[in-house]
């Protein structure tokens, strides 16, 4: 990408700082496009030429102030529409930490993009329009992130300079969210009132409100503790490749390559292959740098072991003693994603962690209503960006987690095959009904 970036001194990174993946969700309008673009700008993450043609489609356009909104929506009708339609990624750092973003849509018609937006996120930051407050989409998103195990939510009550720096109003809707998130699986809760247009406590703290003595929207994501959110226990290390170059140089080079999904691996660990059972132990462990002393989620790795077990794609290593579950029967959560209905009996291409089955959906339990959670037991089908409970049997075993404990393993998306569309994302819960 050409042009300079607006920062005159390079970013002085800590060394190993740690990556946060995090979305923004909420209803049409309130802001969240205009909330990265703040965050970007004042973290002088962005190039010179993009600023200054972001400047220049805002003047074109007559709007009183430089949209940052501009920077994340991408797309031609984005920017007729003044909507986000598609997850638009964007990459930023501080001295302190790394940070990946998922601007997602707001709209209703765009579920089923949040859900995929959000779905590998360490946080979800939930706006609300301060005028409007709690609508539909918020209540729709906030559930969306507690079904998804995201373990953090920060609830910013946006655009406070249209209510004049009211607290009362803060508090109001403070209080209705708590009160809604009650009834939701959501560990840890921060609330911030911001005013993305203005930059108010979303880099530095806002002079505008001194009644907030919380920190700012950038000083949270730099500080939550997301370390202890890993999966450490459990080891699950399911093979993506299995590498054999044999060559003169290696002969007998044999390494199974994949992405740590769950505990630690190190060299001398027993370990056990599935489906075949077959034990053994981990010889050594490298990466693209050379070898390690150890790896763990999400390194990704390749692991030799010093017997030649019959291990190939699709299979996977973890503790003889402490197996993920290795079933047929399937009971899940799913988000439908396709224009077509899902009913039972309908056969869909699986894909669970590296491994590639054929299913078929025996059972719809119930369809989930987002706003109430109420649940629908009468339902024949699932349509669009509808969430529910459904049961699969699949062609072979796969080897899962419950996905309130491993959100890899514990998770898949299942594909059309005559379109190669994926159609659905699920969660696997523990035991088949």
């Amino acid at each position: 990408m050409s042009g300079d970036l607006i920062s005159r001194e390079p970013i002085a990174m800590e060394e190993g700082a740690e990556l946060l993946r995090f979305s923004t969700c909420g209803s049409v309008d309130d802001g969240k496009s205009t909330l990265i673009g703040r965050l970007l700008y004042d973290t002088k993450s962005i190039f010179e030429d993009q600023l200054q043609h972001v400047e220049d489609v805002s003047r074109r356009r007559g709007d009183e102030y430089t949209n940052l909104a501009l920077l994340t929506d991408g797309l031609r009708a984005e920017r007729e529409q003044g909507i986000t339609i598609d997850v638009a990624y964007r990459y930023f750092a501080t001295p302190r930490r790394k940070f990946i973003i998922a601007d997602t849509p707001g709209h209703i018609q765009y579920t089923r993009n949040m859900v995929t937006g959000a779905s590998t996120a360490n946080l979800a930051i939930v706006l609300v329009d301060a005028r409007k407050g709690l609508v539909e989409q918020s209540r729709r998103h906030s559930f969306i992130a507690s079904l998804l195990r995201i373990p953090h939510i920060v609830f910013a009550v946006n655009k406070m300079d249209l209510v004049g720096w009211d607290e009362g109003v803060f508090r109001k809707i403070e209080a209705e969210f708590r009160n809604f998130a009650s009834k939701l699986d959501v560990q840890d809760i921060a609330f911030i009132p911001v005013s993305a247009l203005h930059g108010d406590n979303v880099v530095t703290r806002s002079e505008n409100m001194p009644w907030y003595q919380g920190a700012p929207l950038l000083h949270h994501l730099e500080t939550v503790h997301i370390a202890s959110d890993r999966n450490m226990i459990d080891v699950r290390f399911p093979v993506q490749w299995v590498i054999r170059p044999q060559s003169a140089e290696h002969p007998d080079y044999r390494g199974y390559a994949g992405v740590v999904s769950g505990g630690i691996l190190k060299p001398g660990d027993e370990v056990v292959a599935l489906p075949s059972g077959f034990t053994s132990r981990i010889k050594k462990i490298e990466t693209f740098d050379g070898p390690v002393d150890e790896a763990f989620s999400p390194m990704s790795v390749i692991v030799h072991l010093e017997d030649e077990l019959d291990v190939s794609r699709g299979d996977m290593l973890c503790r003889p003693s402490n197996k993920p579950v290795v079933g047929q029967d399937l009971d899940a959560m799913v988000c439908w994603m396709a224009d077509q209905p899902l009913t039972p009996k309908s056969r869909l291409a699986l894909k669970h962690t590296t491994r590639w089955v054929r299913a078929m959906v025996t059972n719809i339990s119930y369809k989930l209503d987002v706003n109430t959670l109420h649940r629908n037991e009468s339902v024949p089908s699932l349509g669009l960006n509808d969430i529910g409970r459904i049961q699969l049997r699949t062609t072979a075993p796969l080897f899962y987690d419950e996905y309130r404990r491993n959100r890899t393993t514990g998770s898949f998306v299942l594909v059309d095959e005559s379109t190669n569309a994926t159609v659905a994302a699920g969660m696997l819960l523990s035991e088949p009904r």
